[in-house]
């Protein structure tokens, strides 16, 4: 475990300081590695459904690691929490190889689906894994820059991911895009072994206080068994696929698909801290703006390239160039917040944050309404890519800052369930809100209306996510 830094240079030290260097490596390359392989995927996917004759499962082959995930979040948390992270981080790099080797020795289409549903269960639950180390190797001053490296492994292999998987695909096969990824996720783990010596066991003690009671800033989590919370992420998953699915059933599709939203919301209650979907101050706004956040972003997102394709006749590897903007503004975003660090206060930045991914949205849907040139939604996109930078890491940051010991990992999870969650039921959503309108233009301005209305209760929700109690800055209490 890294040795202990003198209080006052623990911020100038750094995440890449001798005690930190490797583990911030080792994490960055699993979280690399894990969205490189996500958006590999998506570049091979059409050729892989085209030679194994599956394009009715293509849907679940992206929707299933979705839906499994979150049951990997849950077990991941629980986990955590009773023995601390080390036995979750080992068998989740575990399951994801285990994964990558099904799916890359996959002959036919079910197989392949089969393993994608193993990856997701190792990839949410090595996300979360991975946030309880983080709180227990680094000090609370150092989460605002590793979370932003976090960010930053996200969105680098958007730059490259999809360029590099086509390549192996037509040189190689589509198969080594799977089978190339194993051979280093091995290294990136070792690299963050030396750091989990001595976070064996049950936690006790810590860095942060557990709440007091009554305090809404840190509500306890749920009194649920592990088991109980398994079977809630079982039927939320259920319904998320539920309602991928609903848009094919000709008559009552519509039903099943409030039936499904509603599932999935009474499901999701047990996983999060009490008072999440009524938005109560402190950790469950910070909860909930993370699930709002994503919904307004991804939602959007997925289609800006298509309108740019449809209604301005844009080749597709034009129009995803304004998805690459984005990604380059987030990444700038996370690094700026991280420079910052406890000069920008968590509130204002989510805040700010919050506002620029609305006021994106809202840009997108006016151009799209009224026929603006297309350079004013590539230009919005970006500013869109900033925000989700700058609130992104910070609420990371507020959730570990807001925990205790004994529910890092409960809370860890939470924040990637709605994260989740909220990204795969926007999507569902507009998909079928997009397939309800007559023409394409009209399509394209209800999805976007969707997306701007999320992005305005992310903003409401944004402001409430600063405890209670006077003279205590979130994310600031010191060991």
């Amino acid at each position: 475990m890294p040795r202990s830094v003198p209080a006052p240079t623990l911020e100038s030290a750094g995440i890449f300081h001798r005690d930190y260097v490797l583990v911030t490596l080792g994490a960055c390359a699993l979280v690399f590695l894990a969205a490189f392989e996500s958006l590999a995927v998506t570049t091979i996917m059409p050729v892989v459904s085209r030679e194994l004759d599956g394009a009715a499962l293509y849907a679940l082959a992206f929707a299933g690691p979705l839906a499994t995930g979150v049951i990997g979040m849950v077990a991941a948390g629980n986990w955590s929490d009773r023995r601390g992270p080390v036995g979750p981080l080992y068998a989740s790099v575990a399951l994801f190889v285990l994964g990558l080797l099904i799916a890359g020795t996959a002959a036919d289409m079910p197989a392949l689906v089969a393993g994608r549903l193993v990856q997701g269960l190792g990839g949410g639950a090595m996300t979360v894994a991975l946030y309880v180390v983080i709180a227990r190797v680094y000090p609370p001053v150092l989460h605002p820059k590793i979370f932003a490296a976090f960010s930053a492994a996200w969105v680098i292999p958007s730059l490259v991911g999809p360029f590099a998987a086509g390549l192996v695909a037509q040189l190689l096969s589509w198969h080594w895009v799977f089978l190339g990824v194993v051979g280093l996720v091995v290294p990136a783990l070792l690299m963050v072994v030396p750091a989990l010596r001595g976070l064996h066991g049950t936690p006790d003690g810590g860095t942060r206080e557990p709440a007091a009671p009554g305090d809404m800033s840190t509500p306890e989590p749920r009194k649920s068994s592990g088991s109980g919370r398994l079977a809630w992420a079982a039927l939320a998953a259920l319904a998320v696929l539920g309602l991928n699915l609903s848009s094919r059933l000709p008559v009552a599709g519509g039903i099943a698909a409030v039936a499904a939203v509603a599932v999935a919301l009474i499901a999701v209650r047990p996983l999060v801290p009490r008072g999440t979907l009524t938005a109560r101050r402190g950790l469950p706004s910070v909860i909930l703006t993370r699930g709002l956040a994503s919904a307004a972003f991804f939602g959007a997102e997925v289609y800006l390239p298509y309108l740019l394709v449809e209604r301005y006749d844009f080749s597709p590897t034009f129009a995803g160039l304004a998805l690459t903007g984005g990604a380059v503004s987030w990444a700038a975003g996370s690094a700026v917040q991280g420079r910052l660090g406890s000069r920008l206060d968590h509130r204002r930045a989510v805040r700010t944050g919050a506002a620029l991914v609305l006021g994106a949205v809202v840009l997108v849907l006016v151009t799209t309404v009224l026929n603006w040139p297309a350079a004013v939604a590539i230009t919005a996109w970006v500013f869109a890519g900033g925000g989700m930078g700058l609130m992104y890491a910070r609420l990371s940051v507020m959730t570990l800052a807001l925990s205790s010991r004994q529910n890092e990992g409960f809370n860890s999870s939470a924040m990637s369930i709605s994260d989740s969650l909220g990204g795969a039921l926007s999507l569902a959503t507009t998909g079928i809100i997009f397939a309800a309108f007559p023409t394409t233009a009209a399509s394209f301005g209800g999805v976007f209306a969707l997306t701007a209305v999320i992005g305005v209760a992310a903003v409401v929700v944004a402001a409430r996510v600063a405890g209670r109690r006077p003279g205590r800055h979130p994310g600031t209490a010191q060991p």
